[in-house]
């Protein structure tokens, strides 16, 4: 999977996480709050034309929302797509 990490080019301000860690009580079975992040994009632009980059780095932690998102499959891992908002 880390091969195909490093062909995958994300745009903008786009960051891809991997999910794992914290999981929520029993009534939400199966969903997870926290991620790592894998990839990230090289940010987007503000009004006045100056990029403005994105607010984590690979290797971080992040917390998720309970919905949202784009599935990607790398490899055999199932990574998720988000923009930095």
């Amino acid at each position: 999977a880390g091969q195909a990490f490093r062909k995958f080019l994300l745009l903008f301000d786009r960051i891809l996480v991997e999910r794992g860690g914290i999981m929520l009580p029993e009534k939400s079975q199966g969903k997870v709050l926290q991620a790592a992040v894998v990839a990230l994009g090289a940010g987007s632009t503000g009004k006045g034309g100056e990029v403005q980059t994105v607010s984590v780095r690979v290797g971080g932690e992040v917390l998720l929302p309970e919905y949202g998102g784009a599935k990607v499959v790398l490899g055999d891992k199932d990574c998720f797509l988000f923009r930095d908002e």
